[in-house]
């Protein structure tokens, strides 16, 4: 079979697949939504809109009003820019616009968040220059493990005294968002101390290999990578790090180095036309998200239960539209937050090449959190690089590589990912999670070793190469269908109820039917990936 006839049907298999979906979710919404927990009434054709999951409840709840703030927030700092400031003077502006929108969101809860901020900057001061890596962990995963134990410390814990503020605590849990902002916390812990040390960084070697760096731009990495001089680790920097509004509900997350290094130098990666256009596919897909929760109830299904009781095929779809409507929720939510990031300091700057005019966007540029669909990932690694991948970029740069790297992969993947579980809430379900996505992770992680030292060069061992690739890419987005549905959904204890729905007859057919359609999905996977390939080469 010639790989043009082979595609063609693997495309006409793929559109069958999500027409059959899209017939029976709405089959399903219709015949059960009186059941559904978090329907609320929606404005698309009058229909119920599912509502049911409460950070995306919040976040289109507060849509409006964020994009006043962030509006206010761009125009401050944009007048500030026309008078010359540069990385101290902006700090300050973006400081104290920042303050002014913590207070909004947490009110006197603000205190707790400078207490700790300054304990931590003190640390890093007085011991920085020191081996003190393994106090600042310390002293943050207490911070991480006590907030939530003790859910924010209600002012009542100090005393009746201080017991009339717990009436002033703001919009929004403080002790939620506190979570980014200990990772910006060890972030700038790790490079100050690296910056007082000789740099590894090959920096004019990255330049030629980079296309960006070769063009005149800067990219992130570069950022992220070159020292700072110690003039750019002040308490004014910091604190405007830890709560620079655009990035502080959500992220993504950037580095100190790569933070502090566009206060005097913005990003010019890219131009006023490309943020438009991101805007504009952002609105898209917020369009998109509006059309799945008006028309599918996917999350209202998980969330009241009544998904338990249906057959497995209906299962299997509302565990998918499930992990869909999670993937296209911190989408847009990461996404609106990167595009204000960008927007910010909205001074345009004029550059007259070839007769023709471009603007750029003078703001901080954060990495996209999710670069790739999450129906384009195959094996585990590549998902875990494009699902939250700012998060990714950090554990990396301040956890694998300091716990060795390649070298101790197998050991660092339960560390990383026990750490990652924490971070997200103290529940067993998450840490299940954790371990399960673990097990999954150790046998692609051999079979990649074992693969790399074998050389197929005849047609037949590269045909069973690449079929043999095609099943274990089934294999494996199975594995993180059943690792996500147990860590975000269904818990620890759902996953025997999981396993009798699928092993048994009835639902064997399903079973197999989700196996070839994974099959499908990944050999689709492999040819746009050649595509991508080749039309890199004919550049």
């Amino acid at each position: 079979m010639t790989s043009s006839v082979e595609l063609t049907l693997l495309i006409v298999y793929a559109l069958s697949f999500y027409l059959f979906i899209i017939h029976r979710s709405l089959q399903i919404a219709r015949d059960h939504y009186a059941k559904l927990y978090g329907l609320r009434s929606g404005w698309i054709f009058h229909r119920f809109n599912d509502v049911s999951d409460a950070q995306w409840r919040n976040f289109r709840g507060n849509l409006m009003i964020l994009t006043l703030v962030f509006g206010i927030f761009t125009l401050v700092a944009t007048s500030c820019r026309k008078y010359g400031l540069k990385a101290k003077g902006m700090s300050v502006v973006w400081l104290m616009v920042s303050l002014v929108y913590l207070t909004y969101l947490h009110g006197a809860c603000i205190l707790y968040i400078l207490s700790i901020a300054s304990a931590n900057f003190l640390l890093v001061k007085i011991c920085g220059r020191t081996k003190f890596v393994v106090l600042l962990w310390i002293f943050n995963l207490t911070f991480l493990i006590c907030n939530r134990v003790y859910e924010g410390y209600p002012f009542s814990l100090f005393g009746q005294n201080w017991a009339y503020l717990d009436n002033y605590c703001g919009t929004f849990r403080w002790h939620i968002c506190f979570n980014f902002v200990i990772l910006r916390m060890i972030s700038f812990g790790y490079d100050y101390h690296w910056a007082n040390y000789s740099n590894r960084f090959d920096k004019e070697k990255h330049i030629q290999r980079c296309s960006n760096c070769s063009s005149g731009r800067t990219c992130y990495q570069l950022l992220q990578e070159r020292s700072l001089v110690n003039g750019k680790f002040s308490f004014t920097i910091y604190l405007c790090y830890l709560i620079y509004a655009p990035l502080y509900i959500a992220g993504p997350i950037v580095s100190f180095n790569a933070f502090a290094s566009q206060l005097d130098t913005p990003q010019k990666t890219h131009s006023l036309k490309k943020v438009v256009w991101y805007g504009l596919r952002w609105v898209f897909s917020l369009m998109l998200m509006e059309s799945m929760t008006h028309f599918f109830y996917y999350n209202a299904f998980a969330i009241s239960g009544t998904w338990k009781y249906l057959s497995p095929l209906d299962i299997f779809i509302i565990g998918y539209g499930v992990l869909n409507f999670m993937w296209l929720k911190f989408f847009l939510l990461w996404r609106y937050f990167r595009f204000w990031s960008l927007l910010m300091l909205l001074l345009l700057l004029f550059i007259l090449e070839d007769d023709a005019l471009f603007v750029w966007i003078n703001g901080i540029e954060a990495p996209e959190n999710m670069p790739r669909c999450i129906n384009n990932c195959y094996n585990l690694e590549s998902f875990w690089r494009n699902w939250h991948a700012s998060f990714n970029k950090w554990l990396v740069r301040y956890m694998y590589i300091p716990l060795g790297g390649t070298q101790t992969k197998l050991l660092n993947v339960w560390v990383i990912f026990t750490f990652v579980a924490v971070w997200h809430d103290l529940e067993w379900k998450l840490l299940s999670w954790a371990w399960l996505t673990c097990i999954f992770f150790i046998p692609e992680m051999i079979v990649k070793s074992t693969t790399n030292t074998l050389k197929v060069e005849s047609s037949v061992g590269k045909f069973l190469y690449r079929e043999l690739s095609a099943v274990a890419g089934a294999v494996t987005i199975t594995c993180l269908m059943v690792a996500n549905l147990v860590g975000f959904v269904i818990g620890s204890s759902g996953i025997n109820w999981l396993l009798s729905k699928f092993l048994q007859k009835e639902g064997l057919p399903t079973l197999g039917g989700m196996f070839i359609t994974f099959y499908v999905g990944t050999k689709l996977m492999f040819h746009s990936s050649d595509a991508k390939k080749k039309h890199i080469h004919s550049r």
